[in-house]
């Protein structure tokens, strides 16, 4: 079985890594309030998806 012959140095693992990178979230505004809301999701603050409403939302 083939085994490393040295340790692999924190500086080589890293620069393999930099790749791995975490993105942002993407928002887009919702049509009816214009509020931000995450895609293909149920707006939060109007509950429309898709000009349906699908949540009942009460003002405090």
């Amino acid at each position: 079985m083939a085994v490393p012959k040295r340790k692999t140095s924190k500086s080589k693992r890293d620069k393999r890594r930099t790749h791995y990178k975490a993105k942002p979230v993407n928002f887009v505004l919702c049509p009816h309030c214009k509020e931000p809301k995450l895609p293909h999701v149920v707006c939060p603050k109007c509950g429309m998806y898709r000009g349906k409403k699908y949540l009942e939302i009460k003002e405090a």
